[in-house]
């Protein structure tokens, strides 16, 4: 039976993983160019799922950009924001993860029994999503021609990688303790019982 112990200490790294999935939706930072001018100056050019920002002037602009997704580049435009819809979503299960959590934490013993299946569904959908929308990216920087010599996978992508990592082996621990570890100790009435207990 999967404790207290484990539902907490999976909810803590949990969390983490969830201001790590916002902040790789929210910073422009998936994929980072960066060169050397030749009067000494430093260039840097990075994209995000929504927005891409450059050294030049100091600001950013929405991503992919309307040329981005017109004639042969349409498989980019579709791709990346195919990307930015699976984080959303991927978001959005985790937050309904962390909701699942807290039942799952205050329901008592029963709930802790049980809760386990629900929560590993959702731990594993979160992790499957996030997984493909990095394996996407990584795939346009490896064939895109747009990313050429000097392009890196950058921060970004770095958090989403281990979002999907946490998301992944907390279901894993969280199924694993709910076979090996035995039954809480103690006995608690369900509410039937303490009305006509009294």
């Amino acid at each position: 039976m999967t404790r207290v112990i484990v539902y907490s200490t999976a909810l803590v790294a949990f969390m983490a993983a969830t201001a790590m999935t916002f902040a790789s939706i929210f910073v422009p930072d998936w994929i980072t160019w960066s060169v050397e001018t030749q009067d000494g100056g430093h260039f840097t050019k990075t994209v995000g799922l929504h927005r891409s920002c450059s050294s030049t002037n100091n600001q950013c602009q929405h991503f992919p950009q309307y040329e981005d997704c017109h004639g042969t580049d349409r498989y980019f435009c579709s791709m990346w924001r195919s990307v930015g819809f699976m984080m959303s979503f991927a978001a959005v299960l985790e937050l309904a993860t962390l909701v699942a959590y807290v039942v799952v934490l205050a329901g008592g013993k029963q709930k802790r029994e049980n809760g386990w299946k629900v929560l590993t569904f959702l731990l594993v959908l979160v992790g499957a999503l996030q997984c493909a929308s990095m394996a996407i990216v990584a795939y346009l920087f490896d064939n895109d021609d747009r990313f050429f010599v000097g392009w890196k996978l950058d921060k970004s992508w770095i958090l989403c990688t281990v979002s999907w990592s946490i998301a992944i082996i907390s279901a894993a621990l969280i199924s694993l303790s709910a076979f090996v570890f035995p039954a809480e100790d103690g006995y608690e009435l369900i509410p039937s019982e303490r009305y006509y207990g009294n």
